[in-house]
């Protein structure tokens, strides 16, 4: 795995491009709480009491879960505390319920939970070892808003290289730095693999597995981010090394507004088929497998919108 617009409210008198303002518009739910949470000041069991005093009996565990993304509301009674939070937090009537409605084709509640780290990966420890050794933890501090990529297959079938175009929002505050996860192909020669930034951001401190045919590397940003505050960067990993590839995937802990994908075959080395597939983590089994038409210009692409956490992809069939 090469890994991870609603309408809104806003809080009373904000300026629009305050960060509560943005989080109650674009989401997810679990941000625009936690940031309306510290704006007003009030700790989780001052929450609870004046949950109380309204006949509204929810635990601080239960608040815990909910602004960081581990669960969401999804019971009748649970949406009734979350409007009981907009009267207390003063956020406009219905901001915070608003962003508990489902993505397209999906339901309410359970498709806005956030993903565990270890959900995504399986088994891999590998992933995790490197992951501790640039003292990154999985519970991220960062979501994707946007994503869009761009992978380039060699004349051997082998994978080029790709470059990815990203936004993300910090949701917790003080965060100067996002680590990308690449894996190479059987045969692949990780030491070789180069990651060259493209915008707003530089390359931080490089980690690789040569065994597993990992690589961790931070890329830094020019300044740390406040809570619900944004940055767009862009960079390139280079490969070539390894051997035939047949997918490409990426994993996604939150909900993502909008993911694009671009494969690039070079000729006369192009697929008999291509599809889209999802799967629940990094060794599961394909799911909605679609087939994907090969364009004139060589390419596949697929393109998520408001899609709920997981792992999506394209794989492809050579002859």
């Amino acid at each position: 795995m090469r890994t991870d617009a609603r309408p809104g409210g806003a809080v009373h008198g904000d300026p629009p491009d305050d960060p509560l303002t943005e989080a109650l518009r674009t989401g997810p739910f679990h941000l625009a709480l936690r940031t309306a949470v510290r704006r007003r000041g009030l700790a989780l069991h001052r929450i609870r009491h004046h949950l109380a005093e309204q006949g509204l009996q929810v635990s601080v565990t239960s608040l815990s879960y909910w602004q960081r993304g581990e669960r969401v509301p999804a019971r009748t009674e649970s949406v009734q505390v979350v409007r009981a939070l907009e009267r207390i937090l003063d956020i406009t009537p219905g901001a915070l319920v608003r962003l508990l409605e489902p993505a397209p084709g999906g339901t309410a509640g359970a498709t806005r939970a956030a993903r565990r780290y270890q959900e995504l990966i399986g088994s891999d420890t590998a992933v995790l070892h490197l992951l501790d050794q640039l003292d990154c933890p999985t519970e991220d501090r960062l979501h994707t808003v946007s994503q869009s990529e761009q992978v380039h297959l060699g004349p051997r079938r082998e994978l080029l290289g790709r470059e990815i175009q990203q936004l993300v929002r910090a949701h917790r505050g003080n965060v100067d730095r996002y680590v990308s996860i690449y894996e190479g192909d059987p045969g692949c020669d990780i030491t070789r693999v180069r990651v060259d930034p493209l915008d707003n951001c530089r390359v931080g401190r490089v980690r690789s597995d040569r065994a597993a045919s990992l690589l961790a590397v931070e890329l830094v940003f020019d300044r740390p981010l406040a809570l619900g505050e944004t940055q767009p960067f862009r960079y390139r990993i280079t490969d070539g090394t390894g051997g035939e590839c047949t997918e490409y995937t990426r994993g996604f802990r939150y909900p993502v507004g909008h993911y694009l994908l671009q494969v690039y075959f070079t000729p006369p080395a192009l697929p008999v088929r291509c599809y889209r597939f999802t799967r629940r983590s990094a060794h599961a089994p394909r799911h909605r497998v679609t087939p994907i038409p090969l364009n004139g210009y060589h390419s596949a692409h697929l393109a998520e919108q408001d899609s709920s956490p997981g792992i999506v992809g394209l794989a492809w069939e050579w002859d």
